[in-house]
């Protein structure tokens, strides 16, 4: 039976007889049906009957229409409503426009709209990069995907990734005062994204790349760095790199090993793998070993795209081959972006003395944290309701807003690891421990620490503009 979360979350709103023991039936009824009642809201004052809403989290779909069904064969008990509240969250969307500039009158329409207007469009016109101080441009980021690749649920095209997108606008600016516009786009293949947002970039200050599938993601990336004059960033690949680095160095702090020592085993070879293993080439890592469903990348392995035959190419420099669980055998790091279940507990024994274990799968991981305990010496996830959760808005609200404060006109390596170590920092080192080496994603200082390190990143790096 799934575990009940908030993903699953209904409002039962039910009229109860007010005699004792009929709200006990209620909450009996929804625990034999397997939920898990939140909170009681009284809505109405008692009288003959008693108005409440009941919050409940279930499991699936299925589940919730158990509840609901079971709820209403209670004696004594009406049901008037019942609301998904998932749904609820996202009636009419979850962002909107609001306006900065006032309109108390005359004047005030005046200079933000016509006649005044004009001064300033003649002022960009006359020097073009003035419009990254005097519009929005200053202050957001396009949020662009063609829904190829959308968190787990694949292919799903634009329309339905809107809802995705509209939540990652929500993080930026929620933990970053960052302006997130989503671009759902229906195109046909890398051509017509690279160009559709070639041409609308000019009202962005930064574009943000999401949910697109790989290969094709890597592709569009780079004809848009090389295009554009502002950050591209893809988050798939970045962000989850920039995250695994910064919890990794702190791993490693806790089991007495140095980067430039361990051996890292990464499973699975697509947009987050590709990434993550080029970040810790970057970062110096010992030895790296990228894993697909075929078996351990290397120079002899064949026909490779261009993604995999890169890794094949710069990382197994001892030329090991076999399948996940052979190449695991004495590594130092385990770092998973693939399926679930792929572990046991006896692969984890086979790596070296105080694995590190990163099983990022979501949202069934390549191990249960239950059965790396007592193996490993820290394990993260990518799920919530685990310690240690390797999640990217760690990431990339500080990002971008490091890199519109500076100017930035690109994405540089710098840039990436001065944003790890500045997560990584942002856990005292008195407090680092097996359940604690990534910030929690609710601290809020963590998007000032990564803006200010990658805007130092950026001017470091002379990728910044100049007025």
């Amino acid at each position: 039976m799934a575990i009940p979360n908030a993903s699953y979350s209904l409002r039962i709103r039910v009229r109860l007889e007010n005699v004792p023991g009929t709200l006990g039936r209620v909450a009996t009824a929804i625990g034999d049906a397997g939920g898990s009642i939140v909170r009681i809201d009284l809505v109405e004052v008692p009288g003959p009957s008693v108005l409440r809403d009941v919050i409940v989290f279930a499991g699936d779909e299925a589940q919730m229409a158990s509840i609901s069904s079971a709820v209403g064969a209670v004696a004594g008990v009406v049901v008037e409503s019942v609301h998904d509240r998932t749904f609820d969250l996202h009636h009419r969307g979850k962002i909107e426009i609001s306006a900065k500039a006032p309109l108390a009158g005359r004047d005030d329409l005046a200079m933000a709209y016509t006649p005044g207007v004009a001064r300033v469009c003649r002022a960009i016109a006359d020097r073009p990069a003035e419009a990254h101080g005097l519009t929005m441009k200053a202050n957001t980021v396009a949020v662009v995907t063609d829904g190829s690749a959308v968190l787990g649920l694949g292919n799903i095209g634009p329309a339905a990734a809107l809802p995705v997108m509209e939540g990652k606008a929500v993080l930026f600016k929620q933990f970053a005062g960052v302006d997130a516009v989503p671009v759902c786009l229906d195109v046909d293949g890398p051509d017509e994204l690279v160009e559709t947002v070639q041409r609308l970039a000019v009202a962005f200050g930064g574009v943000n790349l999401e949910d697109i599938a790989a290969p094709a993601c890597f592709e569009v990336e780079q004809r848009l760095q090389e295009s554009l004059d502002v950050p591209v960033f893809h988050d798939d690949q970045h962000g989850t790199a920039v995250v695994v680095l910064a919890a990794l160095r702190n791993s490693l702090e806790l089991v007495g090993k140095k980067i430039e020592a361990v051996r890292v085993v990464v499973s699975g070879m697509g947009a987050a793998g590709v990434a993550v293993t080029k970040m810790l080439v970057q970062a110096g890592a010992g030895e790296v070993v990228g894993v697909d469903r075929q078996g351990a990348l290397h120079g002899g392995r064949g026909e490779l795209p261009p993604s995999k035959r890169w890794v094949a190419e710069h990382t197994n420099a001892a030329g090991r081959r076999g399948s996940l669980h052979e190449v695991l055998l004495g590594a130092d790091v385990f770092v998973g972006v693939s399926a679930p279940g792929l572990l046991t507990p006896d692969d984890l024994r086979s790596m070296a003395p105080d694995p590190v274990v990163f099983a990022l799968a979501n949202p069934d991981p390549e191990i249960a944290p239950e059965e790396a305990g007592g193996v490993a010496a820290v394990i993260a996830t990518g799920r919530s309701d685990y310690p240690n959760q390797i999640n990217n808005v760690l990431c990339f609200p500080g990002f971008f807003r490091g890199a519109l404060d500076s100017g930035a006109t690109t994405v540089t390596d710098g840039m990436k690891l001065a944003a790890a170590a500045a997560i990584a920092e942002a856990v005292p080192a008195d407090e680092l421990s097996p359940t604690y080496v990534v910030p929690n994603v609710f601290d809020h200082r963590v998007a000032g620490l990564v803006a200010e390190a990658v805007a130092d990143a950026a001017r470091a790096d002379g990728v910044v503009r100049r007025s």
